[in-house]
């Protein structure tokens, strides 16, 4: 039996997105082009997932040389496009072991358990507390939302989960309060996304590295907006010299824009995850694989990172200038590489619509920010572009508050 058509109909999703009144055909590089034939410069890239741009050759390529071979065989067997894959993670990383999801809160899960489950193998599973920071944002299921402690997502859902902890982001003492001997691990964006673009600086990671080993604590890195060429390193913390997690957490860019994730860890961290410990049915599948393995050889190559850093130079700079001409409007800039908050001074979902009505796609943010999180490729041209949109949504901003 088959029921009456709904095309074009939003009263069958599920009502839990504000969503803009936009709806996109296809996309180049930077450019996203709406149904309706506008074109738009996109400075929100999938919420930083599109780090190579929309339609990226070598993705695409790699997208239909392996949907023409394999898509599925689940982790019953070896996946060699997987190993593949790891094995690069690891050779660029801290990490010994990868273990790979469909989605960034999947891989924080993993990394939640793993912690766990290391004191429990040490002999001491009283250790359970994770300690995460006010204005964290680690994904939607039930751990994650409770390791971020914002209230705003865990009102209706129930009792809160024992063990999870919230210190103030960039103040180490007040990590060093909550430390006790139930302390598992330290969960923490080393760049905060949507709580408002706030980075931790070089100093503050290697003295966060310190105190967790010294205390016999897990350190967390939460690297899936701010990882994977996003700050100009490879990895945020790569800016600072001593700071190698034990877990990290990576997604988004890896798949650029295929939904693929993964938990990295030590050898010595992931000692309690043992066969029957974790799994997913479809992490890890071959056609992710393909698709991720030619994001990460791209994204990793040091001609990426340094235009990165030259792009992130330039908006830097020219940022500053806005906020100069804009003390009304423009309270703060912050972040870090193309991780770029603007904390404003009038509603920052006005001024999203503002910029939306000169054809620029920004995204939302904490702390009354909005953020700009553009392709890793965009070009020095497409970034004073982005400038010149905002200087005419300040100036449009300015307008409405004189009227």
């Amino acid at each position: 039996m088959t029921g009456p058509s709904h095309a074009g109909s939003n009263d069958h999703i599920l009502g839990v997105y504000n969503r803009a009144p936009l709806a996109f055909e296809r996309g180049e590089g930077s450019r996203l082009y709406s149904t309706d034939g506008e074109a738009y410069l996109d400075c929100v890239a999938g919420i930083a997932v599109d780090a190579l741009g929309h339609a990226h050759p070598k993705l695409v390529a790699a997208l239909k040389a392996q949907g023409e071979k394999l898509w599925h065989v689940s982790n019953i067997y070896r996946i060699p496009e997987q190993e593949a894959l790891a094995a690069a993670l690891c050779e660029a990383t801290f990490a010994d072991v990868v273990f790979f999801t469909n989605s960034g809160t999947e891989a924080v899960e993993c990394a939640l358990k793993t912690a766990r489950k290391y004191h429990y193998v040490n002999g001491q599973p009283e250790r359970i507390d994770v300690i995460g920071f006010a204005g964290s944002f680690h994904g939607r299921s039930y751990a994650a939302v409770n390791a971020s402690g914002n209230a705003a997502y865990l009102e209706g859902f129930g009792p809160r989960l024992p063990g999870f902890l919230q210190a103030t982001f960039g103040d180490l003492d007040s990590v060093k309060a909550l430390f006790g001997p139930t302390t598992a691990a330290v969960l923490v964006e080393p760049v905060q996304g949507e709580g408002g673009a706030r980075a931790l600086d070089e100093a503050q990671l290697n003295a966060l590295r310190e105190l967790c080993s010294e205390s016999g604590v897990l350190l967390i890195y939460d690297e899936i907006q701010c990882g994977l060429g996003r700050t100009g390193r490879l990895f945020a913390h790569d800016w600072a010299e001593n700071a190698a997690p034990d877990i990290m957490c990576v997604a988004k860019a890896l798949g650029g824009g295929f939904p693929v994730g993964a938990c990295l860890a030590t050898t010595e961290a992931a000692k309690g995850m043992t066969v029957g410990a974790h799994g997913s049915t479809y992490g890890g599948n071959p056609l992710a694989m393909a698709v991720a393995s030619a994001a990460f050889e791209e994204i990793a190559k040091p001609e990426t990172l340094a235009h990165v850093r030259e792009v992130a130079g330039y908006l830097g700079q020219q940022l500053a200038g806005l906020k100069d001409r804009y003390p009304d409007i423009v309270a703060d800039i912050r972040g870090k590489g193309l991780l770029i908050g603007i904390q404003l001074i009038p509603n920052n979902r006005e001024f999203m619509n503002l910029a939306r009505e000169q054809k620029l796609l920004i995204a939302g943010g904490g702390e009354n920010c909005v953020r700009l999180l553009p392709p890793l490729v965009l070009t020095l041209d497409e970034a004073r572009e982005a400038v010149e949109k905002l200087e005419k949504a300040c100036e449009a901003a300015r307008r409405r508050a004189a009227a």
